[in-house]
């Protein structure tokens, strides 16, 4: 089956950036890459994706907004795909959040809130903007987090967004499954992106998270990336209600 049109949010850097690119190196004609604040960013991921072949989009919303901002982005994706011609939305990756680091007695309401906002209220109701324009024989892929198998005190507020995001697809897996549309997430665990900034470069940080790793090293974008393209691809069609742990095996 032939995709042409794929919508990926948080897609200015990191995984988003890198899932944009193999995207359009799979033969993707239009991707939608959604931004927060970062234009510059953006318009890099844009030339990447134009040097592949691709079309990109560029849409920028606040995703603090939650449901409002899911509503404007759908909207303007709609507009694009009619634009160039196309129909409806092959593809939907959710990959855009934040993680507010908090343990128990630091947590605040307002970060609860915001994590909430941006990393499960949006897409949720991302989602529900697109339901109508999802294709038959779609995919809707999630970007979620090892912390939802491990444990992780210091990222209360995003274990609890990320395991409600993994929650609402499966619940919605049987009903898009009716139409023949995947539904699944991916479970990064360390990656060097810019999520990871504030911590990973710190002296010694990165030699200790290699070892968090069965295979001895930090991800990257492109190594979780790839596993989103397999889901996106025709090859992925059998896999639904599923988290893919893409952790290179930690905790085991």
């Amino acid at each position: 089956m032939i995709r042409s049109t794929a919508l990926i949010t948080g897609a200015s850097r990191g995984i988003g950036a890198a899932t944009a690119a193999a995207l359009a190196g799979d033969g993707f004609s239009l991707i939608g890459i959604h931004y927060g604040r970062d234009r510059a960013a953006a318009e890099a991921t844009a030339e990447r994706v134009r040097s592949l072949g691709a079309t990109p989009v560029l849409i920028q919303a606040d995703l603090s907004e939650g449901a409002a901002a899911a509503s404007g982005i759908a909207a303007e994706w709609k507009r694009a795909i009619a634009d160039n011609g196309l129909s409806g939305t092959d593809v939907f990756v959710s990959n855009a959040g934040i993680n507010g680091a908090q343990v128990l007695s630091k947590l605040d309401p307002e970060t609860y809130a915001r994590v909430q906002a941006v990393n499960l209220t949006a897409p949720l109701f991302l989602l529900h903007h697109l339901n109508d324009s999802l294709n038959d024989g779609g995919r809707v892929i999630a970007v979620s987090t090892g912390y939802t198998r491990i444990a992780a005190p210091t990222h209360l507020a995003y274990t609890a967004s990320k395991c409600g995001l993994e929650g609402v697809l499966h619940a919605v897996s049987p009903e898009l499954a009716k139409r023949g549309i995947t539904v699944n997430a991916v479970a990064p665990g360390i990656i060097d992106t810019d999520l990871n900034a504030d911590w990973i470069n710190a002296p010694g940080a990165r030699d200790d998270a290699a070892q968090v790793s069965a295979l001895g090293r930090i991800g990257t974008p492109e190594d979780v990336a790839d596993i989103i393209a397999f889901l996106a691809s025709d090859r992925g069609r059998w896999i639904t209600g599923q988290t893919i742990d893409a952790t290179g095996g930690s905790g085991l």
